[in-house]
């Protein structure tokens, strides 16, 4: 699995910048995502995917210790749909590969 670190560091080999360079765009760029999803508003990156904020309902539960019945209570939540050129790059057949 690819961290913080990792990210940062490809950045930094593929931009040929340096690695606080690498760190302060990464920052960047997720706050900004972070701020577009704040405001309840779509972020879309294109070759990558876009950011979605949802509602979920308040719904029934139970506690899975005592059995009780309680109530979740709504809340938002952000999901990530990736974009027809990643879903491509994931999705290549074996005998493209080997082309």
């Amino acid at each position: 699995m690819a961290g913080k670190v990792d990210v940062i560091n490809a950045i930094a080999d593929q931009a040929g910048i340096s690695k606080k360079e690498a760190a302060a765009a990464f920052d960047a760029f997720v706050n900004y995502i972070s701020d577009v999803c704040q405001k309840g508003d779509r972020c879309a990156i294109p070759g990558l995917g876009s950011f979605n904020v949802t509602q979920r309902k308040a719904r029934e539960g139970r506690n899975p210790r005592t059995k009780e019945k309680i109530t979740i209570p709504a809340s938002k939540n952000v999901r990530f749909k990736a974009g027809k050129d990643l879903r491509d790059l994931l999705n290549v057949s074996k005998k493209a590969k080997k082309r």
